[in-house]
């Protein structure tokens, strides 16, 4: 089959679901582009609302009953934070000196190889200036 039969197929099949949904839209009551509407908030009762706020109640009661705040005495008694450890200029300086170690160990790495990459680049130019100069 050609492109061409082909695309004349789709657009009588696309032709025909039209039709048949024209024909569907037309049978219900409102029309096919009337908006759809929304479903009603179910209403709860005023008896039930008060059964979920008693129990919703009776839960922050145990969960108040759980939690006990501690004294302020207790609070005052405990234990000062813990001085913040520093590192020493020596530390410093030899994790500096690994770190740079790394970083020239990379940039080597990466300039070996840049380097076969700028010579086929080379080539290919000398390629393509022999092509445009018959």
């Amino acid at each position: 089959m050609s492109i061409d039969t082909l695309i004349a197929e789709i657009n009588a099949e696309i032709a025909r679901l039209e039709q048949a949904r024209a024909l569907l839209a037309g049978s219900q009551d409102g029309t096919a582009t009337a908006p759809a509407k929304k479903p009603s908030k179910r209403k709860l009762s005023t008896a039930a609302r008060e059964r979920i706020a008693a129990a919703q109640r009776k839960r922050w009661a145990a969960a108040k009953q759980t939690v006990k705040p501690t004294p302020i005495k207790a609070a005052k008694t405990a234990a000062p934070p813990a001085k913040k450890r520093r590192m020493s200029a020596a530390a410093r300086k030899r994790i500096a000196a690994a770190q740079k170690k790394r970083w020239a160990a990379i940039k080597a790495a990466k300039e070996t190889a840049k380097v076969p990459a700028k010579k086929v680049a080379k080539k290919v130019q000398a390629k393509r200036a022999a092509a445009h100069h018959p």
